[in-house]
């Protein structure tokens, strides 16, 4: 079955950069079509960034310029590179592969 499975959350300072991994299992992660999300308790669900099967990014316009999603198709794993980070940033970050997604990694940005 499709598992997702996120790492590389933790707590940075204001300006800091973190990069958040991805690894996946169970469908041809080569043609697939991967996504980045993020929530903060009591909100919805936010569409971060996606990347599609040609290495070809997308990114919400509060990530444009700081954020960079890449794939690594040998080790079926997606990356989301964050830099300049902001205390807005603060959520817990998914990755999504159609209607799954992973438990999540936790990004803090704080003094």
């Amino acid at each position: 079955q499709v598992q997702l499975v996120e790492s590389g959350g933790g707590l940075v300072q204001p300006g800091g950069s973190l990069r958040l991994s991805c690894a996946t299992s169970g469908f041809t992660f080569s043609g697939a079509y991967m996504r980045w999300f993020r929530q903060v308790p009591g909100k919805d669900l936010e569409w971060v960034s996606s990347i599609d099967k040609n290495f070809l990014g997308t990114y919400t316009t509060h990530a444009k310029g700081r954020f960079t999603v890449s794939r690594d198709n040998a080790k079926s794993t997606l990356y989301l590179q964050m830099s300049n980070l902001r205390p807005e940033d603060t959520a817990m970050y998914f990755c999504a592969y159609a209607t799954t997604r992973g438990q999540g990694t936790q990004v803090t940005v704080s003094s």
